[in-house]
């Protein structure tokens, strides 16, 4: 599968964003898929994670109550939607996709990303 992440760009403190992860070339609802952000001089760390169908979800504590993930099968295609963003919030969003059946919280557990798009939040 190939995917395609979108939707970041520069806000200010309180914004709020929307990302997107287009995904082609296999079955979508096949996949778990996952949220993960690195920030300068860190590691790749998970935000969020839904399984195959939306029916369960998982968040890093930072961001539980302010960011939402889910997805459109039908559209294949998975979303993040930010809210009350924070200047440590900045970081390159990648997307990722796994064959687990549960919802995967490392990222060593994904075996598919996408290229990343950038987030910057200004306070």
């Amino acid at each position: 599968v190939q995917l395609q992440a979108s939707g970041g760009g520069l806000v200010q403190a309180e914004d709020s964003l929307k990302l997107s992860c287009a995904a082609s070339g296999g079955t979508f609802d096949w996949y778990g898929m996952g949220w993960f952000r690195q920030s300068l001089g860190k590691e790749r760390e998970f935000i969020a994670c839904v399984t195959q169908r939306g029916e369960s979800t998982s968040y890093e504590d930072s961001v539980k109550g302010r960011f939402a993930i889910f997805r459109d099968n039908a559209k294949n295609t998975l979303y993040q939607r930010m809210s009350g963003l924070r200047p440590e919030d900045t970081g390159v969003y990648y997307c990722a996709a796994q064959f687990s059946g549960a919802g995967v919280t490392t990222a060593s557990g994904y075996r598919w990303w996408g290229q990343g798009t950038q987030v910057t939040v200004s306070s």
